[in-house]
């Protein structure tokens, strides 16, 4: 099975959109825009994902991909030789090449190109023109191509890794450079295969493509957010706390009708809450005898059926816990592991963090635990 690399080329200074700084580590939707590129790229079926940021940039852009995993190189001053850099390090038999700047790129066309790169060599995701468009020389139209077969090229494109890596190399042992992979690929390789892109997978280039007619980010029109939170105060008498069913020493435990286990207990809700159900105490009062001392993730089980009967199915689980104590940042990948494990959802699509509150509150004073908690729910 072939392996498959990703660049993705985030080294532009972007100074037609105008904000002063490269325009992908603007706010868009509520987190730098390549972020929602770098995270449309985190798929079990790219192996590698190559960055390319400028010298400038690098420490901020590298600090985004860290959570993902992914190698960040400093790329060139043009497209052309950040591309070529990248290309230098990947080690895929198949590469998919990005640009930063289109975070509306779906996962089908991702797919789609890395099959099409497998099959034939080549895959450029490119879309039909709607518009007329002409061949203008010192301003004048010298000819009005048929628009049938004019096509807007996009990116993800995708290609067999050695035979991209010599098309750069030969243009630039012959001095040339290319704003576009496909056009590099078909000057001394081939004929690119094409294959259908987006209309939403726009670039963003100008300030207002930040902000005006752009499509979501994030949830669709049948996805639903849910959001819970849960505090439990110190006070048993165990040496261990139990958070995501997994269970941890320290000096004392939390004092709670069943388990403890806030991180459950926060995730529950989230699920309820996007399904327009009632909360945990609703279903699970702290006056039933039955209760006590009960196994949260057997209750989670629960809820995880009443939301299969709400016609809702959990896509993705984000998961903060603020402690002093005990050091739960050596726990999280395995919380996160059960999670997905006790929700039959893959490991990627949950995230859990930990942190401290500073020796602020109840929390600081190291009183109690807290946990936050928001899960995208999918309409059946």
């Amino acid at each position: 099975m072939n392996k498959v690399s990703a660049i993705i080329c985030a080294a532009g200074t972007g100074e037609r959109a105008g904000f002063g700084k490269n325009k992908l580590l603007t706010t868009l939707a509520g987190a730098p825009a390549i972020y929602h590129t770098l995270k449309k790229f985190d798929l079990k079926e790219i192996d590698e994902v190559i960055v390319a940021a400028s010298s400038v940039d690098y420490k901020e852009i590298k600090a985004i991909c860290a959570p993902f995993g992914y190698s960040v190189i400093i790329g060139g001053k043009t497209r052309f030789e950040s591309v070529k850099k990248a290309l230098e390090k990947v080690t895929g038999d198949v590469v998919i090449i990005h640009d930063g700047a289109r975070p509306y790129v779906t996962e089908k066309m991702i797919k789609d190109c890395i099959a099409g790169a497998t099959a034939y060599g080549s895959a450029v995701c490119a879309i039909p023109a709607t518009d007329t468009t002409a061949i203008v020389y010192y301003g004048v139209i010298t000819d009005v191509p048929k628009r049938e077969s004019v096509y807007c090229v996009q990116t993800p494109q995708g290609f067999n890794t050695e035979a991209i890596k010599k098309a750069y190399e030969i243009a630039a042992g012959e001095g040339k450079a290319f704003t576009d992979d496909s056009s590099a690929y078909s000057a001394y390789i081939g004929i690119p295969h094409v294959i259908e892109g987006d209309r939403k997978n726009i670039k963003l280039t100008y300030r207002e493509d930040f902000t005006r007619n752009i499509p979501p980010i994030c949830a669709g029109e049948s996805d639903c957010i849910g959001f819970g939170t849960d505090t439990h105060a110190f006070g048993g008498l165990n040496k261990y706390i139990t958070l995501a069913g997994v269970k941890i020493d320290c000096d004392r435990s939390l004092i709670a009708h069943s388990d403890g286990d806030v991180v459950i207990h926060a995730l529950m809700d989230a699920i309820l809450s996007a399904c327009g159900l009632y909360d945990i105490g609703h279903y699970f009062p702290d006056t039933d005898k039955k209760y006590k001392g009960a196994d949260s993730t057997k209750l989670l089980l629960e809820v995880m059926d009443m939301a299969a009967k709400s016609g809702r199915a959990l896509q993705n689980v984000s998961v903060t816990v603020l402690a002093e104590k005990p050091k739960l940042a050596p726990k999280t990948d395995e919380m996160a592991a059960n999670i997905a494990r006790l929700c039959g959802i893959e490991r990627q699509y949950v995230a859990v963090a930990a942190g401290t509150s500073e020796k602020l509150g109840f929390v600081g004073e190291g009183l109690g635990i807290t946990a936050y908690c928001t899960v995208l729910m999918k309409r059946k």
